[in-house]
């Protein structure tokens, strides 16, 4: 009864909406979360068979959900979506929403008596927010790797260090750093550190925070050896790097040189190498006045061929 007076005082508000009446999820939709979208039906007489749902595409415009066994299955998102008809209740489920979920949503009635007015209910958007996993690198470099979840920076004494971490999302993430032991938070995606000593080294989280959702949050740790003043360069991550790099290039060097090698050779043997005999070349002219040539009133002695 009260859901009832709620309907009628809504269709009393909203006007021309006054046989259905759409609504969604009150917290925020999360990836992989159930969504549930009900439509209320406040006319007795309307049958709620002839109440679909509508999703709008801007590239389809709005687009009716088309039943597939028993299952709707919309042309822009494969989920499984189901449908339930009450008496004066449609509901609308997707098990599993993404980000391809989103977009208006609408339900619309068949009824030949609905007027161009209140044939469809108020459009309801709802967004799907998400955080994927977070990625720390060293910034500053041509070559940059991704760090592992174990990785250890090594760093030379007074060098600087630049470090970044990123993470995909429904919306921009706030990042901070904060060190191990330390007191610190630093707001940014950031981490710089200039002229390193060896009070700079430890362990390093680096936090992704959703704007809008506190429960979607990622962080990453690492940590930052600093080297001692007399250790050879190549101890580094930098050197490191900058040794697999150079094995790479001279190894890519060798393998074009190889193939060089290779063609100038083969087209060398193609060109020496003695082609089929030509039986036409061997062939000697005959004249009139041999033995192999066919009589002639003719006397000139001139070869044929």
């Amino acid at each position: 009864m009260k859901e009832l007076l709620a309907i009628t005082v809504i269709a009393l508000i909203h006007g021309s909406y006054a046989s259905l009446l759409l609504k969604g999820p009150s917290e925020p939709v999360l990836q992989g979360d159930l969504v549930t979208l009900e439509c209320l039906v406040s006319d007795p007489e309307l049958n709620t068979s002839l109440v679909h749902f509508e999703r709008f595409s801007k590239y389809q415009g709005w687009y009716r959900m088309q039943p597939e066994m028993g299952y709707f299955r919309s042309r822009c998102f494969y989920n499984d979506i189901s449908v339930e008809r009450e008496e004066r209740r449609v509901v609308l489920s997707i098990p599993h929403a993404t980000s391809y979920s989103e977009g208006p949503y609408r339900c619309v009635s068949d009824a030949d008596n609905a007027t161009a007015l209140d044939n469809s209910s108020q459009q309801l958007t709802f967004k799907v927010h998400y955080m994927g996993e977070l990625t720390v690198y060293r910034a500053g470099l041509s070559f940059s790797r991704y760090l592992g979840s174990t990785q250890d920076l090594r760093v030379q004494l007074g060098e600087e260090v630049v470090v970044e971490c990123s993470a995909s999302s429904s919306e921009k993430p706030e990042y901070f750093w904060q060190k191990e032991g330390g007191d610190w938070i630093l707001p940014s995606s950031k981490l710089k550190l200039k002229k390193v000593s060896a009070l700079d080294g430890g362990q390093y989280t680096c936090v992704a925070q959703h704007p809008n959702v506190s429960s979607l949050s990622k962080r990453r740790t690492i940590s930052i050896t600093v080297l001692r003043e007399d250790a050879p360069w190549y101890e580094s991550s930098n050197g490191r790097l900058m040794l697999m790099t150079s094995a790479a290039v001279v190894a890519l060097l060798v393998l074009i040189l190889s193939m060089g090698v290779f063609l100038c050779r083969k087209a060398k043997q193609a060109k020496t190498s003695k082609g089929p005999i030509d039986d036409r070349s061997q062939k000697k002219p005959i004249y009139k006045a041999s033995v192999e040539s066919l009589p002639s009133t003719c006397g000139d002695k001139q070869p044929l061929v």
